[in-house]
């Protein structure tokens, strides 16, 4: 019994050296705030129509738009825009499927809106190529504020 108490003391020590080392602070300088705030990343997605969403100036926006196909049709996006300057649109391109994506810089503080066009095409091979599309455009948009 004896050396049972006497090997496990050394774990115990271990243990309680490992816990003051864990909870020794660490440097000021880890603790305190940079004076930039390093730009931060929104991400938009289909899910987010008519949303309304928080960014800061200096944030970069990225929207990705997803296409998708049912009943034979596909449903298309156009390339997102914004209605205001203080949204300013970095890039863009819209992809082979039909999907679309546009990264915005935050200029400056206020609301703004960003928004797309969803269309409809007649999707490619399928058995109901000929189905025709609904006379119907579907807005997606989203309101940004900034402060």
């Amino acid at each position: 019994m004896v050396g049972t108490k006497w090997s496990a003391a050394p774990w115990g020590v271990g243990l309680a050296l490992v816990t003051v080392m864990a909870c020794a602070s660490a440097p000021a300088a880890a603790h305190s705030r940079t004076p930039h705030r390093v730009a931060g990343l929104v991400a938009l997605t289909n899910a987010d129509d008519g949303k309304t969403v928080p960014a800061r100036t200096g944030d970069d926006i990225d929207v990705t738009l997803t296409s998708y196909h049912e009943n034979g049709l596909t449903y298309t996006w156009s390339i997102p825009v914004s209605d205001s300057e203080m949204l300013h649109r970095t890039a863009s391109r819209t992809t082979p499927g039909g999907g679309a994506k546009a990264r915005f810089h935050v200029q400056q503080d206020g609301t703004a809106t960003l928004s797309a066009a969803r269309h409809c095409r007649p999707s490619q091979g399928h058995p109901s190529q000929g189905h025709p599309c609904p006379d119907v455009v579907t807005p997606w948009k989203v309101r940004v504020e900034v402060k």
